[in-house]
């Protein structure tokens, strides 16, 4: 007997939403990195379907993984942010690659971990 795990519920009654196998979706659903892919956004509807799968990635070690499916007819186009948005977001960017002990902008966002450039914390753990 295989230990292999179908997830395969079309109906919804075991998992609460209509649940297919990875790679087993019906046509005209889609995942929220699919629907970006084309364009698109949820735009506030609820998850039709979901796809589940066994994966040795979770954060918490071995388990099952989750994706929620959306209408691809229902879905909106996605936003654009306008020239103000773009801007606080180049302003907030750049303030992360400032050092704020010596001042000098890194090619790089710095790490909140060190709160430091490189030089200025002392080679992030490496032998000094």
């Amino acid at each position: 007997m295989s230990r292999r795990r179908v997830y395969l519920d079309p109906t919804g009654r075991k998992w609460g939403l209509p649940t297919y196998p990875w790679k087993l979706a019906p046509e005209g659903l889609a995942t929220v990195r699919q629907l970006r892919a084309l364009g698109l956004r949820p735009g506030g509807q609820a998850p039709v379907a979901q796809i589940m799968w066994r994966s040795l990635r979770t954060p918490t070690g071995p388990g099952v993984r989750v994706a929620y499916l959306y209408e691809i007819a229902k879905a909106l186009p996605r936003r654009t942010p306008s020239p103000k948005q773009l801007a606080a977001l180049a302003k907030a960017l750049r303030a992360r690659r400032i050092c704020p002990e010596c001042g000098v902008e890194q090619p790089y966002c710095l790490p909140r971990r060190w709160g430091a450039c490189r030089p200025c914390s002392g080679g992030w753990g490496l032998a000094s």
